[in-house]
């Protein structure tokens, strides 16, 4: 039987000896470790290729020339010594005794400094440190093995960034949530708290610690609600402006706007819900308050509405009893001044004074219906590319006699070429004569008007009215536009109402314009008003607006025409038949009443009829549409002659089907051009 070989001592030795030396070797010749060995004092004896590496410097470089606190940060090397120095109760040196003394001690010593290269560069190493003895225990030297930190210093560093980072993000997010102005929570899926803000905590009363793990509908009046709100979110996946009730711990009460979504991990996984409650008690008090207000303007506007349609309806009362009579005064006093044989020259001044008066009334009365009208909203425009040139002509031709009976100099401005101003044809005339009439009637006699026009801007054209009165104080120019205000005037001759102007305001605003006028005591004033340009008005409008339209003269004939008058107001009927008589080839019919008009004009086929508006029985517009449903008097004209003179009221009339709408009180000859015009217009029909 064979044994195995028998190991000597000495070859177990020697083999022990082998493997000592190929680790000393393999330690010496790391790169991946400075290994440096000195002297009892600390010069060094050993520098391997690992601290040839690190440092820079080769073996021959150091060896017996420093010691490893040469290469050491000189600082680092000064605060370790006073370290030990307090931590040992001894008195050590800065320097080499610094970085070996507890080695020396045969204490166990590990420890981080700062290496300095060749180069001057720097990094960290963790340095272990032994004492190297002889057989009897004395110290030979020492052994630094090193290892370079920077690698696992830079990740220390990032996770300290990393852990201050995190810290921060965790501060600001809840610092975002702690300032948020509502009620913000999260809870799980069931509906328990798993955090809150402070703003939850003030509008239950109660702690961060006491909400967190109760339910969250405990906190709210209605239960129920609560939990169905939680419900919802989970199964729609968010809720907005679901109305709660949140009570206090002291009982409070606090109407909010809950709004709520779900959140998850970053596998999906349902974490629970988040949820926002916003205080909204103010916001219904306001939205009370708001409807309430609502309520009592819409109310108010109802008042306001009706009391405005009280007041057209009474202006238009008045106007109509105003009117009536109005008409037998100048009808009949114009009758009486061209009566044959013609008044007496005493009787001929007392007809001149009852129409002046008349006139004066009248214009009175239109004025203030103006008025009430365009206060009221209800006056409709039609603003189109207007000619100025023709208007002004228009004015003009109307304007002359009152000037030439006061000596005044006119003067109108000539159009090179055709110009065009956005405006109402009808209420443009009427403002630029009302401020001729004031540039005349308030001027001296054989005083002058100067009507300029000018471009102030690229979109505007000022119409400027100047006179030379007596001109207005800057005390009386600041009280202009008021209504009823004459600025003084009131005690002088001249007549007037204080109502033109505020009438003219209105209006050139309705236009889109502006209105305004400078003065100077003594010398005179300027009115003008600023309307837009038309620069591109069409062609043919340019073409129509060269063209002055003249009425070519009625011929009429041979036969006696046939008028049907239905008026129920004994005066005015003896006027119209006055008027009438005078015409050799006109014969007149009348009936006091809707009914016999009617049937009148089926008896005798007239070639016209007037019709009266407010009639006994039925009114005149439903006579007009009875005549026109009977085949045998639908194709006879039926022309409108009343005292209801509002706008409305013409409009509505014209609406209704009436040929032509004439208001009372007449203008005669103005009555007899609408009367032969609508004869004519029956002649031509049935030719």
């Amino acid at each position: 039987m064979n044994s195995a070989p028998e190991l000597s001592i000495d070859s177990l030795s020697s083999e022990a000896q082998l493997i000592t030396g190929a680790l000393q070797n393999a330690i010496l010749k790391s790169e991946n470790f400075s290994s440096i060995a000195t002297d009892a004092k600390g010069v060094i004896q050993l520098f391997n290729v690992g601290a040839e590496r690190m440092l820079g410097y080769t073996a021959s470089e150091v060896i017996n020339r420093i010691t490893p606190a040469d290469i050491s940060d000189p600082e680092e090397v000064i605060a370790r010594a006073m370290v030990l120095s307090i931590e040992l109760g001894t008195q050590i040196t800065p320097g080499f005794e610094a970085l070996v003394f507890k080695a020396s001690r045969g204490i166990e010593d590990i420890y981080e400094l700062t290496y300095i290269r060749k180069d001057g560069s720097r990094f960290p190493a963790v340095v272990s440190v032994t004492a190297l003895r002889d057989d009897q225990g004395g110290i030979i030297g020492y052994l630094l093995i090193g290892t370079d930190n920077t690698a696992r210093m830079q990740v220390e560093e990032e996770r300290v960034k990393l852990e201050q980072s995190l810290r921060d993000q965790q501060f600001y997010t809840r610092s975002l949530i702690e300032s948020n102005i509502d009620a913000l929570m999260t809870t799980d899926p069931s509906g328990v708290i798993t955090d809150v803000n402070n703003q939850m905590e003030t509008l239950t009363g109660l702690s961060r610690d006491e909400l967190i793990g109760a339910f969250f509908k405990n906190y709210f009046t209605d239960p129920a609600r609560a939990e169905e709100g939680i419900k919802r979110v989970l199964s729609e996946g968010k809720v907005t402006d679901y109305e709660l009730t949140a009570r206090s711990k002291a009982g409070i009460e606090t109407v909010v706007s809950y709004n709520a979504t779900t959140f998850h991990d970053r596998d999906g996984i349902l974490q629970g819900v988040f949820a926002a409650a916003r205080d909204v008690t103010e916001r219904k008090r306001w939205d009370k308050v708001l409807q309430e207000n609502t309520l009592e303007l819409e109310t108010a506007k109802a008042i306001a509405e009706k009391a405005n349609l009280a007041k057209s309806d009474f202006l238009s009362s008045m106007s109509h009893e105003l009117r009536s009579p109005l008409n037998a005064i100048l009808g009949f006093a114009q009758l009486m001044e061209t009566d044959l044989p013609g008044p007496t020259p005493s009787q001929k001044a007392s007809i001149e004074q009852i129409l002046h008066a008349g006139w004066f009334l009248l214009e009175l009365i239109n004025e203030v219906l103006d008025l009430a009208v365009v206060e009221s909203g209800r006056l409709s425009l039609s603003l189109e590319p207007i000619s100025l040139a023709e208007v002004l002509t228009e004015c003009q031709d109307m304007i002359d006699p009152q000037a030439q009976k006061r000596g005044i100099h006119m003067t109108f401005p000539t159009f090179k070429c055709p110009c065009f101003i956005k405006a109402d044809r009808t209420r443009l005339k009427q403002v630029l004569i009302n401020l001729l009439s004031n540039a005349i009637k308030y001027n001296r006699n054989g005083g002058s008007v100067i009507v300029e026009c000018t471009e102030t801007t690229a979109s505007c054209i000022r119409i400027s009215v100047k006179d030379t009165g007596a001109g207005l104080s800057p005390g009386l120019l600041a009280q202009l536009f008021q209504a009823f205000n004459r600025l003084g005037k009131e005690a002088t001759a001249e007549e007037g109402t204080g109502i033109g102007l505020v009438v003219s305001k209105r209006l050139v605003e309705l236009m889109q314009g502006t209105i305004g006028a400078t003065s100077q005591v003594g010398v005179g004033s300027i009115f003008w008003i600023e309307l837009l340009h038309e620069k591109d008005a069409h062609s043919d409008l340019i073409k129509k607006a060269a063209t002055k339209f003249t009425l070519p003269p009625i011929p009429l004939g041979a036969r006696k025409n046939v008028v049907l008058y239905v008026e129920d107001n004994q005066a005015n009927l003896l006027l119209i038949e006055q008027l009438i008589a005078r015409c050799s080839d006109m014969k007149l019919l009348t009936a006091k009443n809707a009914l016999d008009g009617i049937a009148l004009a089926i008896a005798q086929m007239p070639d016209m009829i007037l019709m009266d508006i407010n009639l006994p029985g039925i009114s005149g517009i439903e006579a007009m549409k009875l005549l026109q449903l009977n085949p045998s008097t639908a194709h006879i004209p039926i022309v409108a002659l009343s005292a209801n003179a509002m706008p409305s009221d013409i409009a509505r009339g014209l609406t209704a089907g009436f040929h032509q709408y004439i208001t009372k009180p007449i203008d005669v000859n103005e009555f007899m051009k609408t009367l032969h015009n609508t004869l004519e217009f029956t002649i031509k029909r049935e030719k």
